[in-house]
């Protein structure tokens, strides 16, 4: 018996290895008082707190204004396009409407090509908005945002699509013969039913956007509106690579954060879903 677990134990400690690695190299760059890349080590001597000092303190990287950016632009375009696109599932979940099955195979096809082969259109469309209404455009945290929604709103829209399909029509039928409104049934039925996928949607929206470096590269050019991983980027650069390394490893950590939050924050809702059910009550 021990023989045949013997493999599974090996490829478990395998897999946590090769998780782990990776990230006490991380923890041990930014523990490292030399703080450089040369210098790196799995098990630093000398641990200490200063690159996080250097980091706050540095006048050159404004980390803490790309963090609130950061964070700002995620749960805000995050939770626009979960609510965005629960209306628009609910619409193709339990509406019967002209052009119906040609929306749901738009939202299909557009799934398949990514948004950065639309690069060249949206920056030309972006230039125009920035000229006409500046507040929406280029170097804004509200142009970006629009355009987070857009590259969202079909993946979550077919995601919640699919899960409102399996919540039985005869609920709606009940609460419209007692009167109920389409309003009164999205918000106080249908809503608490899908809480788990709209969890999901939420931390995936968020971590994608969070993560988001292409677009926000290209849009964001002023120092002030930059997101973490644009500014943390300039940090690397040429002349900076090496001297600077102690001071991205800590950034990473630290922004790893909210991501971890937001997942411990929605893990019930999550865990609640996937045990909904399998009890007969």
């Amino acid at each position: 018996m021990r023989k045949q677990n013997l493999w599974r134990h090996a490829v478990l400690i395998t897999v946590t290895v090769f998780a782990l690695v990776p990230i006490l190299f991380v923890v041990s760059a930014a523990l490292n008082p030399l703080g450089t890349l040369n210098s790196a080590e799995l098990l630093p001597t000398g641990a200490s707190l200063d690159n996080a000092r250097k980091l706050f303190a540095d006048p050159d990287h404004d980390f803490k204004r790309w963090f609130f950016n950061s964070v700002f632009i995620s749960l805000f375009s995050s939770a626009a396009s979960v609510l965005i696109g629960l209306c628009a599932a609910y619409a193709f979940s339990r509406m019967r409407f002209k052009g119906r099955r040609a929306g749901l195979l738009w939202v299909l096809v557009t799934q398949m090509f990514p948004q950065f082969l639309a690069i060249v259109t949206i920056f030309i469309i972006f230039t125009r908005i920035t000229e006409l209404y500046p507040s929406i455009g280029f170097d804004t945290p509200w142009g970006l945002m629009l355009l987070y929604l857009g590259g969202a709103l079909g993946v979550n829209t077919y995601l919640m699509k699919g899960f409102l399909d399996t919540v039985p029509k005869e609920i709606d039928e009940s609460a419209t013969v007692d009167g109920a409104t389409h309003a009164q049934i999205f918000w106080r039925i249908i809503v608490p039913l899908v809480t788990p996928v709209l969890a999901v949607t939420t931390l995936l929206a968020f971590i994608s956007t969070m993560n988001e470096f292409l677009m926000a590269n290209i849009f964001l050019r002023d120092d002030a509106s930059k997101t973490l991983a644009v500014g943390m980027f300039g940090m690397l650069g040429p002349d900076s690579r090496d001297t600077n390394f102690g001071m991205f490893a800590v950034g990473t950590l630290i922004t790893a954060v909210p991501t971890v939050g937001i997942f411990l924050w929605l893990q019930r809702y999550i865990v609640s879903g996937l045990t909904m059910g399998a009890v007969k009550g």
